[in-house]
């Protein structure tokens, strides 16, 4: 039994907040448990300039954490005056995710920033992060629909992600902090509605691992990516239901 009575392969308590920030074109704050991280969407007419005069779209992504999100309180990277190399890494991450299930060419020239804000961390905040984008973005595309900015629907499926690891010689499905700091490997999957793999993020931590506690992991994060996909299509009804 794991120290907070979850079974190997139970979620945290997941919960999503719809349309959370009033201002923006789409946005979730996503909660796995202790870790909760703000997703916005902004829409823009415009794309980057690599992309000007080709006639496509863009979905990009930024992703901090809040001073306070940790035990201790860490400074802000803006006052630093560069991001960290963990930063980036996420913040491109997501935009890969994103960008996996969005088909840019509907879009003409107009872009979709993701902005991820972690308010607390207790693991796992790059896999909430993605899953709770997937949600602001929905509602940004339905958004731009409804105000004519987008002719058609560019999203092809639903994405989310979810961290794996072995602690202590077994494979468990979305670590707390508590467990990813002291797992023998961890893992991080991207998949989408259909099954189809994004991106896998695989480390040995204390040990090296062989492929059946891979295999082991891979099936954890198959069968609690589909539970969060069916989460975010209940959300989505029920937004839709109280509009």
């Amino acid at each position: 039994m794991r120290h907070n009575n979850r079974q190997p392969d139970q979620l945290r308590d997941v919960c999503f907040t719809m349309g959370y920030a009033r201002h923006a074109e789409g946005s979730c704050l996503v909660q796995f448990g202790d870790t909760h991280v703000l997703c916005t969407a902004s829409f823009e007419s415009k794309v980057p300039p690599f992309l000007k005069g080709k006639g496509t779209g863009w979905v990009t992504a930024e992703y901090g954490m809040l001073p306070r999100s940790t035990h201790d309180r860490m400074d802000r990277e803006a006052a630093k005056g560069k991001q960290s190399g963990r930063t980036q890494e996420i913040q491109r991450l997501i935009g890969r995710s994103l960008r996996a299930i969005i088909d840019t060419s509907l879009m003409g020239e107009t872009q979709i920033k993701l902005d991820c804000d972690v308010l607390q961390a207790d693991g796992g905040t790059r896999t909430a992060a993605i899953t709770g984008s997937y949600l602001a973005l929905h509602q940004a595309v339905n958004w731009a629909m409804t105000n004519g900015k987008l002719a058609k629907n560019p999203l092809r499926e639903a994405v989310a992600a979810i961290s794996c690891g072995v602690v202590n010689g077994t494979a468990y499905l979305d670590l707390d902090y508590n467990e990813d700091s002291t797992a023998d490997a961890d893992a991080n999957f991207v998949m989408t509605q259909s099954g189809l793999l994004v991106e896998v993020q695989a480390t040995a931590e204390g040990s090296t691992f062989d492929r059946s506690k891979f295999d082991a992991l891979m099936k954890l994060a198959d069968e609690g990516i589909q539970q969060l996909i069916a989460k975010q299509q209940d959300a989505l009804l029920q937004m839709k239901a109280a509009a």
